[in-house]
């Protein structure tokens, strides 16, 4: 009976460590990333306002930083007397297709009135020959008119374009966030000047969280793209949605940070985890663990 006892005792205690093994091996560890952003001056230019500070949450378009743009709005200035002053000689240059157009047609009639005259001997063929030149004459003044026209109009287009183009960089001159995120880093102090295309500040965008975990050979017929888990945090009761986005095509040894000395050498696969933050609850750097 004792000899019974043991056995059945051994039994459930190898059946309680196994269960234990394999509920272990559905859980992973992994730590939350946010998207690196790195927020250009797409201006270059004296800093003259940094209304932000590091470790601060910063919603998609609040403002980050003030670059100088006194330069900008008197070249603005600039061209947009320019852009008048090719309105008024457009406006001229209307006038004189007009008027030119008019003394074609005229001496097109004129033309037409002496050829016919002519014919029937009366009018002379130096009276034909005047009239035919004035009206090729007046046909080169249409021309020249127009293509006056053209170029002014060609110039004004371009004006457009320059003016557009220096509102863009004062509007740029306005750093705003381009998405919801802490603010972890600033390049750069007020009073400073910074290249254009230069970072002046670092977010990172919390929404979408990312972690990566590593799955043995053994354990990766068991995962697929688009697959949910269950995302688990310290401090909180309830569970999170996860979705799997990305599995490594090949194998690479387990990352010493992670796991223990006797586990070093194995070739694991690393799997990357999609979370959406919607409550902003998960913060970068976080440690959690995932069960599939």
């Amino acid at each position: 009976m004792i000899k019974i006892f043991y056995t059945g005792l051994f039994l459930i205690t190898i059946f309680i460590i196994s269960c234990s093994d394999d509920a272990s091996e559905r859980r992973y560890t992994g730590i939350l990333e946010g998207t690196s952003i790195q927020v250009p001056a797409l201006t270059p230019g004296l800093i003259i306002d940094i209304p932000v500070n590091t470790g601060e949450y910063v919603e998609r378009n609040h403002l980050l930083a003030v670059i100088d743009s006194t330069d900008l709005t008197f070249q603005r200035e600039q061209l947009l007397a320019a852009r008048d002053e090719i309105f008024i000689q457009m406006k001229i240059a209307q006038t004189n297709v007009s008027r030119a157009t008019k003394d074609y047609a005229y001496l097109k009639t004129t033309h037409e009135r002496i050829a016919n005259l002519y014919k029937s001997e009366s009018v002379t063929k130096q009276q034909l020959d005047d009239v035919t030149n004035n009206l090729q004459n007046a046909q080169t003044a249409v021309a020249n008119a127009k293509q006056s026209l053209s170029s002014l109009a060609a110039n004004q287009k371009q004006i457009e374009a320059q003016i557009k183009s220096v509102n863009k960089k004062i509007a740029d001159a306005r750093i705003i966030a381009p998405a919801n995120g802490i603010i972890t880093t600033i390049y750069y102090e007020e009073g400073e000047a910074v290249p254009q295309l230069a970072p002046i500040m670092e977010i990172i965008d919390i929404y979408e969280l990312e972690l990566k975990i590593y799955i043995s050979e053994t354990q990766l017929a068991s995962v697929k793209y688009g697959q949910d888990v269950s995302v688990s945090v310290d401090g909180l009761d309830e569970t999170m949605d996860g979705k799997i986005i990305w599995i490594s095509p090949k194998a690479e040894f387990t990352p010493k940070t992670i796991m223990t000395p006797n586990t070093r050498t194995s070739l694991v696969y690393a799997v990357k985890i999609s979370i959406t933050n919607e409550n902003g609850v998960l913060k970068h750097g976080m440690p959690v663990v995932v069960e599939m």
